[in-house]
Parts: C-alpha cells; sequence; structure tokens
C-alpha cells in the first residue's frame, strides 16, 4: 500500500472512499457531493495537502486538511479522517500522518487541529498516539426552540461582513468552520439586533438550512439573550449550532434553557509540529 496526496485524484473516487468510510458513524452524514465541495472550499481544504493511503488503484483511508492562517501560525486542520471498514485495524491513519507531517512542515505548516466525537474512544486513542492533545470541548445543539417570554424592543437588521471588527468578537472561542476567516467565505447572512440606536447582539446565519455559525450578546443590557432569541426565532424557527465552546457557560446555559436538543459533544485536538 502507498500513501500519497490527493490533488490528481478525481473528487467522485475521494467521495465514493469518504461516504462508505462514514457509514453508521456517530452522527449521519449527508451525502451529497456538492454538499462537499462547498463545504471544504468554505473550510480551505487543500488536496494537494491532503492525503490518502491506496491499495493499489483503490483509495481507502484518507486525511482531508484544510490550510489557514490562524493567530499568526499555519494550521492544517483535518476536516475528515476515514478508513474503508475491511481496512480498519491496520495502523492507516497514523501511516498517513508519518507521509504526511514532513510533507506539511515543508510547507511552513506549524500546527495540526481536528475535531472528533467524545464517544469516539478508539478515534481519540489513534490521534493521541499520534501526538494529539485535547485542547477543547464542544457542545452542539439541533432543533426548534421555545421562549418563555418574548421581547420586540429592538431593531433587526442585516449587515454586511465587513460591518464587524472581527478582532473584538472572541474569535478564538470558535471552531474552524464557525471562525470569521471561514465564515466570510461561505452563504451566510449577517444580522445586528439594535435598541436606541446602540448594537446590542448579532447573529451570522446559513438561510438555506437555519445553521448559525456566529452568535454573542455584545453588551449587558437586560433581556439580551431573549432578545437575541427573539431575533433569531423570526428568521428561522429551527436552528442548528454546532461546537460551542464548554467553557462559555453563559451560552450554553441559554441554548438550553430554551430547549434546543444537545445532539453530540465534541473534542478539538491539536499536534505541534
Amino acid at each position: 500500500m502507498q500513501v500519497k496526496n490527493l490533488e490528481q485524484i478525481d473528487f467522485s473516487i475521494i467521495m465514493e472512499c469518504f461516504l462508505k468510510a462514514f457509514e453508521n458513524y456517530f452522527v449521519k452524514m449527508p451525502i451529497e457531493h456538492n454538499y462537499y465541495k462547498e463545504r471544504w472550499k468554505t473550510a480551505g481544504v487543500r488536496l494537494d495537502l491532503s492525503y490518502g493511503m491506496f491499495d493499489g488503484n483503490t483509495l481507502v483511508g484518507f486525511i482531508i486538511n484544510a490550510i489557514d492562517e490562524r493567530n499568526g501560525k499555519l494550521i492544517a486542520f483535518n476536516t475528515g479522517t476515514g478508513v474503508l471498514p475491511e481496512y480498519r485495524g491496520r495502523y492507516i491513519v497514523r501511516s498517513i500522518y508519518q507521509f504526511a507531517l514532513p510533507e506539511l512542515q515543508k510547507h511552513s505548516i506549524s500546527e495540526c487541529r481536528l475535531e472528533v466525537i467524545k464517544d469516539n474512544k478508539r478515534a481519540i486513542k489513534v490521534y493521541e498516539g499520534i501526538g494529539f492533545t485535547i485542547t477543547k470541548s464542544f457542545k452542539c445543539y439541533y432543533g426548534d426552540f421555545l421562549l418563555k417570554n418574548k421581547v420586540q424592543d429592538f431593531e433587526l437588521k442585516t449587515v454586511e461582513s465587513s460591518y464587524f471588527d472581527w478582532k473584538t468578537l472572541h474569535q478564538n472561542t470558535y471552531s474552524w468552520d464557525n471562525y470569521y476567516a471561514t465564515v466570510t467565505k461561505g452563504k451566510y447572512d449577517y444580522y445586528i439586533i439594535s435598541v436606541d440606536g446602540n448594537s446590542d447582539s448579532y447573529f451570522i446565519i446559513n438561510p438555506e438550512n437555519g445553521y448559525i455559525s456566529q452568535f454573542n450578546v455584545l453588551r449587558e443590557s437586560t433581556n439580551n439573550w431573549i432578545r437575541l432569541f427573539t431575533a433569531i426565532q423570526s428568521v428561522s424557527k429551527t436552528i442548528k449550532i454546532n461546537n460551542v465552546d464548554e467553557v462559555l457557560k453563559e451560552k450554553i446555559d441559554v441554548l438550553e434553557e430554551i430547549g434546543l436538543k444537545n445532539t453530540v459533544d465534541q473534542y478539538e485536538m491539536e499536534m505541534l509540529l
């Protein structure tokens, strides 16, 4: 078997292996190829720095890397790892990383990151054996939500991404896909909630599926969280929110208070090169 990068591999071949590898996964994965084309483009995936294990001409395992600079460091974010079921237990992920790490270092990448579902104990053990350590804990939510009380004393308006001073919006609390450098390349609408002419809170949402990449209050004010979710509910009654850092207790409390379903929990892991 041989490891090589995926730059010259037809997308349909990558997707065939990807979908087979994620059959019977902890969460149901989308199957539409265009979904992954769009998602990986937004995330910054580079197939020339993504790698696969080949048995002859057959792709049997892969690591899909997005590449971007975060806080002055060039990072490879593993946005998808998989191995065909019949090839598991043969140290394929470890072998791919052994090949990939020197290649990534040649391109001045100084850190690798990934996300893994907490219940996936086997994968966590593999990543720890490679050299990854857990750095963050995330919670994911989905569903309709209930507001016991609503407030209407606000103005809701759409803005462009350039409206925001991203450095003031605590971007380090967001995961790779929710970080502004990723979000601003995607298909999102940006909303500001104002009270008496003052910006009170904001949220960023994909209008096609109700996915909220960022949301937060901007000042201490009465009912600001209720106001924020009243505004969100006026745009989409069903929402999905992935990877809320567990250290953000106020956010977590609000999401659970309004009755969103906690669908899955994840770790962020990293390895310095």
